[in-house]
């Protein structure tokens, strides 16, 4: 699938209304990290100097089609202003005569950001009559808001089809760096899955082991399938009526030529707690795990298997971190993953993407999501989209 672009667009004087993702952190009424706003800047530069007026679209919170004074996008004028080095106005809805009003006294060059557009229910119902209203307001439209392109939204979907509909800057980004890594990689393709449950990742792993040469498991879901292979597991997280469709995937795995890496060795504690008394366990050994311990990461030698896949990878896609990485010394796995991977990266001996939220957690923490190739913060859109599922959003901007 192939997209538009800002590259094929005619921008001098064009009223762009720009989809961004400005639903960030806030404490006590102020913009606690800006990630997303840098994020949208270089949509925001180029359509500036292309001479283009710059309207801006975004959801916050969710207000369920009510004013909500707390869920205003007018904190975000301030750090958006400071980091664009140019003034931003304000308007106080997203639709209607003012919005019309302060769009018309815009000169080329200029940006609005207009109110939340969750305030009207027409946006979640993805409305006609509000996408139409939303469009009247606009020349061109600008989607730089992967986050939100899992959702068939007036803002995200319904305008795409009224108006000329391009990719932003970030969305570029966004879906060249996903297209490398699923789409049309450099192989041996290396995924890790990690997360607490098989339930929430059924359609992910079956995708994935369709597609991938190996496949990494951890986090309480590898206790699922180790459950399901007969192995003593102790009272560690597990979905015991999920065995039979984690022996369905290994066997999907194992058809298709895609190499499951499953713990062989674990941490185990009684207790999850900061240095928690804690020992190495061998599931195939005689020190395996007793009933009154817990698996809260994996060991070293599955460790360095993973470790092993990754220098014989070509690409790697990540989501989901292998033990529990918040609480040392639990977070050990995750972190020796994760710098590894980032050196192969930035040698250039591994296009390395990763995404989802506790994954974007885990390598900050770790101090190397910048030298990833590609660090997706979009949470649910990244999820399904590894899923394989289509993206109304993106859908929507294909030629």
């Amino acid at each position: 699938m192939t997209f538009r672009t800002l590259d094929d667009a005619d921008l001098q004087g064009r009223r762009a209304l720009v989809r961004v993702d400005f639903n960030v952190p806030m404490q006590d009424g102020a913009v606690s990290d800006d990630t997303r706003l840098r994020a949208a800047l270089p949509t925001i530069e180029k359509l500036r100097k292309g001479g283009a007026k710059t309207i801006l679209l975004a959801h916050f919170d969710r207000p369920k089609g009510k004013r909500v004074p707390e869920m205003s996008l007018q904190p975000v004028v301030g750090p958006l202003a400071k980091l664009l080095g140019a003034p931003v106005a304000f308007a106080d809805d997203c639709v209607g005569p003012d919005v019309h009003k302060a769009i018309e006294a815009m000169q080329d060059g200029d940006v609005l950001l207009l109110e939340n557009v969750r305030y009207h229910a027409g946006e979640e119902k993805n409305d006609v009559e509000f996408a139409e209203a939303l469009a009247a307001n606009g020349d061109i439209f600008v989607n730089d808001a992967f986050s939100a392109a899992h959702r068939a939204h007036a803002s995200t979907e319904g305008l795409a089809r009224l108006l000329p509909a391009y990719a932003g800057e970030q969305m570029r980004k966004e879906l060249d760096a996903l297209d490398a890594a699923l789409g049309n990689p450099q192989r041996p393709v290396l995924g890790i899955v990690g997360g607490a449950k098989v339930s929430t990742k059924l359609d992910l792993l079956n995708n994935l082991v369709g597609k991938l040469d190996f496949l990494a498991i951890g986090g309480g879901m590898a206790n699922t399938f180790r459950f399901a292979q007969g192995y003593e597991i102790g009272g560690s997280l597990c979905e015991k009526d999920m065995a039979d469709t984690a022996r369905e995937i290994l066997e999907k795995a194992k058809a298709s030529g895609c190499h499951v890496i499953l713990p062989t060795d674990v941490v185990v504690a009684k207790d999850l707690a900061p240095n928690a008394p804690h020992r190495i366990a061998h599931l195939e050994g005689p020190d395996g795990v007793a009933a009154d311990e817990k698996i809260f990461d994996i060991g070293p030698n599955t460790t360095r298997q993973v470790l092993d896949a990754m220098e014989e990878a070509k690409t790697l896609i990540w989501n989901g971190p292998f033990g529990v990485f918040e609480v040392e010394p639990f977070d050990k796995a995750t972190v020796e993953a994760a710098k590894h991977a980032a050196q192969l990266a930035k040698s250039g001996k591994l296009v390395a993407v990763a995404g989802g939220g506790d994954t974007v957690a885990a390598l900050n923490a770790a101090g190397v999501a910048h030298d990833f190739t590609f660090v997706s913060t979009a949470g649910g859109a990244f999820l399904e989209w590894m899923e394989g599922k289509e993206l109304p959003g993106v859908a929507a901007l294909a030629r």
